[in-house]
């Protein structure tokens, strides 16, 4: 598993879980935050969040499909998803009745950004 930075954060290594098997505030709180240019470390975080024994989650066709199976810690997770808002415009294909979305899949990992470019006019 990939170590990801985020925006303003420690660096975090994998999901928690409360006693219930629930994803803690702070794996919602990662997701959410997770920096754009980490889009594939990113889908692998919410791959060992996601419950696979109540929800499913398959690829097919390129794309990332999960189902929540209605299991309300799954529904947390995509929520948390969808308030990561550069990452979910980037990867967001569709959603789907039944608690189904799908995402492009991605191996992009971008460069951090050239920081002795900016004010610089050369």
């Amino acid at each position: 598993m990939r170590k990801a930075r985020l925006e303003e954060g420690p660096v975090i290594r994998h999901p928690m879980f409360d006693a219930d098997g629930y994803p803690t505030e702070e794996t919602e709180l990662a997701i959410k935050g997770w920096g754009f240019r980490d889009a594939s470390g990113w889908l692998e975080y919410i791959r060992e969040a996601w419950n696979h024994h109540y929800g499913r989650m398959w690829e097919e066709n390129g794309m990332l499909k999960m189902a929540t199976g209605g299991w309300s810690g799954n529904e947390a997770i995509t929520h948390a998803m969808r308030e990561n808002h550069a990452l979910w415009a980037m990867l967001w294909e569709s959603s789907h009745r039944g608690g189904i979305e799908v995402l492009r899949q991605t191996n992009a990992r971008l460069p951090a950004p050239d920081t002795a470019r900016r004010g610089g006019s050369g």
